[in-house]
């Protein structure tokens, strides 16, 4: 596989892929059904907590593209510059986010981050005091799409700034 150099600023080079899989071309059906899961995971959700759920774990994930396209939606719909340089940091940054944002925040670190420890019932019952059942479950389907949006953008070499939707 051919690759190029990526220089980030104060890193090593890092090998990027350059075309791998087009996975909605390969898998159009998988493709369309993540679409439809998505859709569905955000109504009844305020779209500004949808994108910083998605932003978040796109963080955690370390996906540029995701991040990139999230980050730009969240500008278009009215989030502010400061706002989005602090969901990086949201827990030391909790006065830039209400409390129902935190506990979603907080519920996004414990699913993307699952295998380390689980989704404690502290960070649980924080989401469910703010969100009632039906939310809280749309909020879980949110964040399980994001994953696996990530996912796939990760595995396939997707670059940011490509927004290939």
């Amino acid at each position: 596989m051919k690759t190029t150099e990526i220089k980030p600023q104060n890193r090593t080079a890092i090998p990027a892929p350059t075309a791998r899989l087009n996975f909605a071309k390969a898998a159009p059906k998988v493709f369309r059904a993540v679409i439809g899961l998505d859709a569905a995971a955000r109504e009844g959700l305020d779209p500004t907590l949808v994108e910083l759920v998605q932003i978040r774990s796109s963080h955690l994930n370390h996906c540029a593209y995701c991040l990139h396209m999230h980050t730009t939606d969240a500008r278009k719909a009215g989030e502010s510059e400061e706002r989005l340089h602090m969901v990086a940091v949201w827990q030391e940054a909790a006065p830039f986010f209400t409390e129902k944002e935190q506990a979603a925040l907080a519920l996004t670190d414990a699913v993307t981050r699952i295998a380390d420890a689980g989704v404690p019932d502290a960070v649980y019952n924080q989401a469910a005091a703010h969100f009632d059942d039906e939310e809280l479950a749309q909020l879980l389907a949110l964040i399980l799409t994001i994953n696996t949006w990530n996912r796939i953008a990760l595995a396939t070499a997707k670059r940011a700034g490509t927004d290939e939707r």
